[in-house]
């Protein structure tokens, strides 16, 4: 134990005799999709993002209409403050399709998801999606004479 160690042991020990039971704010970076147009509305989302107390900074990317906060802050804080600017606001819905364990899944793909990444979703939704595609291949007869199936028989 070294001198600085034990002269934080002693005050703390002699110290008001009650802790303090505030905990510190974990430095997080936070993700959002924002839908923003142009120039005027990244210059506000930013503002209203950097107002933020512990917000150390905002990076947007508006090609991918991607927001990343840094800093000491609340991800509701955050997200709650992004839509106050009147901008349609959520939570980054985007992983790498690597992570996912099915991610061509109905659920998961999405058309407009950056290269390389698909929809967060947990794997029982996806399961679920996949097992409804699997129940309609299951059964071919019911489409036989369906008026939608174009090569459905036509005797009729």
């Amino acid at each position: 134990m070294g001198v600085g160690s034990t002269l934080e042991y002693l005050s703390e020990l002699l110290g008001s005799g009650h802790k303090q039971s505030r905990k510190k704010k974990q430095l997080q970076t936070i993700e959002l999709k924002v839908r923003m147009d142009c120039d005027g509305c990244e210059l506000k989302v930013k503002k209203a993002l950097s107002s933020l107390t512990g917000v150390k900074s905002v990076e947007i990317n508006r090609k991918q209409q991607k927001v990343t906060v840094t800093g000491y802050v609340e991800a509701n804080k955050v997200l709650k403050k992004a839509r106050s600017t009147g901008k349609k606001a959520e939570m980054w819905p985007y992983v790498p399709y690597n992570l996912v364990a099915q991610p061509y899944a109905a659920a998961t793909y999405d058309k407009k998801a950056p290269p390389g990444c698909v929809r967060n979703v947990d794997s029982t939704t996806a399961a679920g999606a996949t097992s409804t595609a699997v129940r309609y291949y299951q059964d071919p007869y019911l489409s036989l004479f369906s008026d939608e199936n174009p090569n459905a028989c036509s005797v009729m």
